[in-house]
């Protein structure tokens, strides 16, 4: 829903989930802060608030880290997408800032569906802002669209190419006016947002849990270690050692009731179950005028009912974790 709030389809509060009546709600404990260390020897976590959190069953679904290394020299220019809140606070000053302007320069790193649905959103946000607005997308060919329908790929480009963002094929290096990219040409920049993709987090590599080539935690198909069976993980901090899976939010969230299945599982000595994802998954990328593309297979459409079906699926997933905990049920 970020490229939603960006276009000014949603109000900040409609896509943000809060956690603490949900913790309290299952009588969990809540704590605000970042993973910096695992000792599976020891069977303890360490956060970035000082604390030391020692278990019996981990689950790990942190996500992996936007990896900005090649783009850092553009400081203050530079928005990652994550932390979400953040990225929010950060665009919302940047607006203010640049509210006199005449004329604005925004890029997006990375040619995910994320990427590709920001740009359309930031085009929608400053359309109307600013008497002479560019955007530009910034992507690998190869890492456009991956795991979409080639239909989509080309309707993609033509809504793209129909609201005048710029797409470079190309890698991206950042300077302090903006990027150099590997075809030769410098992009001049006011504000960059990074949606380039997912880096293992680097506490992983000092844990000693076995990790893929790439350094995500190596897990079976019912998302428990290969090498610690007390700990389990899913999202974009794993691997599967089985099967080839993509890092994509549907697998994420599918996963999630597999996840919490097994830990029951762990505790009650039974079986565990095997997250097995469909043939087909439904993509919907939202095109930020209230539109959106859809693909089932090689069922690929483009509408206004296709955002609605999005957008339907979108609130119905944080009115799931927001009503509950507010009816206190």
């Amino acid at each position: 829903m970020l490229p939603g709030w960006l276009a000014g389809n949603y109000r900040a509060n409609d896509l943000l989930i809060d956690l603490k009546p949900l913790a309290e709600r299952a009588g969990a404990r809540l704590h605000l802060a970042d993973v910096i260390g695992l000792n599976t020897a020891r069977k303890m976590l360490t956060l970035s608030s000082g604390e030391e959190l020692e278990f019996d069953l981990l689950s790990l679904a942190t996500g992996g880290e936007t990896d900005i290394s090649s783009l850092a020299t553009l400081g203050d220019r530079l928005l990652p997408v994550r932390p979400v809140g953040l990225f929010m606070e950060r665009w919302s000053a940047f607006l203010e800032r640049a509210a006199l302007a005449s004329t604005v320069n925004v890029a997006v790193v990375g040619g995910g569906a994320a990427g590709v649905e920001l740009a359309m959103g930031v085009e929608s946000a400053i359309r109307g802002l600013f008497r002479n607005a560019r955007v530009a997308l910034v992507t690998p060919g190869e890492g456009f669209l991956v795991g979409h329908a080639p239909q989509v790929l080309t309707r993609a480009l033509e809504e793209l190419a129909k609201r005048r963002i710029d797409v470079h094929f190309a890698q991206a290096a950042g300077t302090e006016e903006g990027f150099l990219l590997s075809n030769g040409l410098h992009l001049s920049v006011d504000c960059a947002i990074a949606a380039t993709g997912s880096r293992a987090p680097r506490w992983l590599a000092r844990s000693g849990l076995t990790c893929s080539a790439a350094g995500f935690i190596a897990v079976s198909g019912d998302m428990r270690s290969i090498s610690h069976p007390s700990i389990f993980a899913a999202g974009d901090i794993v691997d599967r050692v089985d099967r080839n899976l993509e890092r994509s939010g549907v697998h994420a969230v599918k996963a999630g009731p597999v996840l919490a299945a097994n830990l029951r599982a762990a505790i009650d000595g039974t079986a565990p179950a095997r997250y097995q994802p469909r043939n087909r998954t439904l993509y919907l990328l939202a095109l930020g005028d209230k539109r959106a593309i859809v693909s089932w297979g090689r069922f690929v459409a483009i509408g206004n009912w296709a955002w609605r079906i999005k957008d339907w699926i979108d609130r119905s997933f944080v009115a799931r974790y927001t009503q509950p905990a507010q009816a206190g049920r």
